[in-house]
């Protein structure tokens, strides 16, 4: 059974006239007469009872209308549902964030602004660490993604840069130097390390530990951390120091001081990702916003 058929029958039934109808569907009479009397045939029972001046429904009319009434909106539903993934106004949007960007305000606030503006997409948040993401990612489990660069593995994904951040050094209150608002690298030796997996974020891994290396502190006698934000737990706790990106800062833990590196400027990049050749339009939408 052809849809056309029930908006035929619907208008039919609506304005109880085959003419108006005819004119209100934008064809000529007696063709619009062929079609229902077509269906009837199809649905093996009369829908109509012709009248001398129109017609009304007939019990079995009336339940077809009530159904046809139905269909009909929910194709109209889907038609329009399709159209707009199509246009990258609704659907589904997958992005993954690495858990060294959690707590960058840009990242969410462009999220937020994606949100309002296309409000029937429905996102979808990843929190991973860098190779969960990159994998997701290639697999085609995530749409996009937030990372930190350098990564070697994110060189197969287009990347748009959204963000250069710096590194700060977070001390225990009580450590000797957390009076002052910048401190060197080379002055926290004999402090302590705490450092984050590898797994995490390896481009900003192998970052801190070249540049404790160059200041003289052993890396690899370092303190182990689950996650780059637990650190900060362990630095509280008294384990030692940490680097870690100057939006972390907004964690705020009583215990903890952050300071600028006054011998070595050390700063990541964060960049959005998306797959090669990608046709989402949603996706397109994401990167049109940066």
């Amino acid at each position: 059974m052809e849809l056309r058929y029930l908006r035929y029958f619907v208008a039919v039934a609506q304005t109880r006239h085959f003419t108006r109808a005819a004119e209100l569907l934008g064809i000529s009479q007696p063709p619009l007469s062929q079609q229902i009397q077509r269906l009837e045939r199809e649905v093996g029972t009369p829908l109509l009872r012709r009248l001398t001046r129109g017609v009304e429904l007939t019990e079995a009319g009336e339940a077809f209308y009530q159904d046809a009434c139905q269909i009909l909106a929910l194709s109209d539903a889907a038609l329009e549902k399709t159209r707009g993934i199509a246009r990258g106004v609704n659907g589904t949007l997958s992005v993954g964030i690495s858990s060294s960007n959690a707590f960058h305000p840009r990242i969410f606030s462009l999220l937020h602004e994606f949100q309002h503006r296309y409000p029937a997409i429905t996102l979808l948040q990843q929190e991973a660490n860098m190779a969960s993401l990159m994998h997701d990612l290639q697999e085609g489990l995530l749409d996009a993604a937030f990372v930190r660069l350098p990564c070697e593995s994110s060189k197969a994904f287009n990347l748009r840069l959204i963000d250069v951040e710096p590194m700060v050094a977070a001390l225990h209150r009580s450590h000797p130097l957390s009076e002052r608002d910048e401190v060197a690298l080379s002055e926290l030796v004999g402090t302590p390390l705490v450092l984050f997996p590898h797994e995490v974020a390896p481009g900003l891994y192998e970052l801190v530990f070249n540049a404790c290396l160059r200041a003289g502190l052993a890396p690899a006698d370092s303190q182990q951390a689950s996650q780059l934000s637990s650190s900060l737990s362990m630095v509280a706790a008294g384990f030692g120091f940490a680097l870690v990106p100057v939006s972390m800062q907004c964690i705020g833990h009583p215990e903890v001081t952050f300071h600028r590196l006054s011998d070595q400027t050390l700063k990541t990049d964060i960049a959005l990702a998306w797959r090669k050749f990608e046709r989402s339009p949603s996706v397109r939408r994401l990167v049109e916003m940066f």
